[in-house]
């Protein structure tokens, strides 16, 4: 019984599938095909590991991107690399020329080297400036964006070297202006290949802390060359994300990485980042001690100038005799008094003579007064007045009252 043939694998990747897979191999291949096919070309990049072993003619090479972390390995000849002018160490900033190669049994992309040439200074401050241009455009170095140091931070974060002079010099400056402060210290490497990735990662960290109010990153002085990832980009935006000040004391005055015009403070010298961070316990204890003094003294002074005016006004006439106010004032109640008192007697003389006047007309006016004059009123049994004679019956007895009582009457006849 015979084995059934497999069918043919597809020719293009896009032809693969579940059922129809590549193997591994031919996946490496295609991909060897592929590099193959590309030109030599050049790159640049920051040595980060370089293995040469006396008596080999190939050494080896790991380039690194300096802006992020991601590297390739380059093969190259000794030739090339004593061809160059000097020596090449670990940091240095290359380019060279290479063909790319994959290793299908290991499944890696290397870079075969024909040529390898140091990057230049004046190369190096030229792509500086570029940036620097660039960023500044982009307003990152804008002073509306900066944010103002806290007076007195609850926490330091310091980003430094391990083990660095510039760590000693910012805490103990600091300690010495301030000897309660608190640091959170992150030491990482400020030279060579990882400088970039540790400084950034540290910044992170420590503007993510919820009690550091600033953070201090320093570095001492160098080349060119060492203060390079203190200008890189990456590192750059970084800082200006950041929501926590920065204060950038890389290098001495004369060095002036791109941190110190993105930062939100440049501290000439890492000493001097103690001096922004911090203010001096000794002057603010003597401007507590002046500023009290002149409190006291002004204090004083009106003290003084009150008893001042107190003397002169008590020295006055009319407070002389100081019962003299108190008898002006009780005349004019007296006054007052004898004035309401004339209103309200000369009130009630008027009001009384009206009332008189009035008891006069009521009198003239009232029934009784008629009476007294000689009339008289007739009334019905029922209380009715008599008007009108034709209304009276014969026999009728009436009521007639005079002015002295009343009598009754009875009707003798009718109209």
């Amino acid at each position: 019984m015979s084995t059934p043939a497999r069918p043919p694998l597809p020719e293009k990747a896009a032809d693969t599938s579940a059922e129809h897979p590549w193997p591994v191999r031919l996946l490496s291949m295609k991909i060897g095909e592929y590099v193959e096919k590309m030109s030599v070309l050049w790159v640049e990049g920051q040595v980060v590991q370089l293995t040469r072993r006396p008596g080999a003619r190939t050494a080896y090479l790991t380039l690194r991107d300096p802006d992020v972390d991601m590297s390739l390995s380059c093969s190259v000849h000794v030739n090339a690399l004593d061809a160059m002018p000097g020596p090449l160490t670990e940091g240095a900033r290359v380019v060279l020329q290479a063909k790319p190669s994959f290793w299908t049994q290991r499944g890696s992309l290397v870079l075969d080297a024909r040529q390898i040439r140091p990057v230049g200074v004046g190369e190096l401050l030229a792509r500086l400036e570029y940036l620097k241009r660039h960023l500044a455009q982009e307003g990152l170095f804008d002073r509306e964006r900066k944010r103002p140091l806290p007076f007195l931070p609850r926490r330091i974060g310091l980003v430094c070297g391990r083990a660095s002079a510039a760590e000693k010099d910012v805490v103990e400056n600091t300690l010495r202006r301030w000897p309660s402060a608190v640091f959170e210290i992150r030491p990482v490497a400020v030279q060579g290949s990882a400088a970039v990735t540790e400084v950034t990662a540290a910044l992170a960290e420590l503007d993510a802390h919820p009690e550091v109010d600033v953070v201090v990153i320093a570095r001492g002085g160098g080349g060119v060359e060492d203060l390079l990832p203190f200008s890189n980009e990456a590192l750059l935006r970084a800082v200006a994300a950041a929501t926590t000040p920065v204060v950038s004391a890389i290098g001495h005055d004369v060095d002036t990485p791109l941190l110190d015009l993105v930062a939100d403070h440049r501290a000439s010298t890492p000493t001097d980042a103690a001096k922004a961070v911090v203010p001096d316990a000794e002057a603010e204890h003597r401007g507590v001690e002046a500023a009290t003094a002149r409190g006291r003294r002004a204090v004083a002074g009106r003290l003084h100038h009150e008893r001042r005016r107190l003397t002169e006004l008590s020295s006055r006439p009319v407070l002389a005799d100081k019962g003299a106010f108190v008898r002006g004032q009780h005349e004019v109640v007296e006054a007052l008094v004898s004035r309401a008192r004339h209103r309200v007697e000369a009130g009630l003389h008027r009001q009384r003579d009206r009332v008189d006047h009035l008891r006069v007309q009521a009198r003239t006016l009232s029934p009784q007064s008629t009476l007294d004059r000689g009339y008289a009123v007739v009334q019905q049994s029922g209380g009715a007045l008599v008007t009108d004679p034709a209304a009276l019956e014969a026999d009728e007895l009436l009521r007639v009252r005079v002015a002295r009582g009343d009598f009754g009457v009875r009707v003798v006849g009718s109209s």
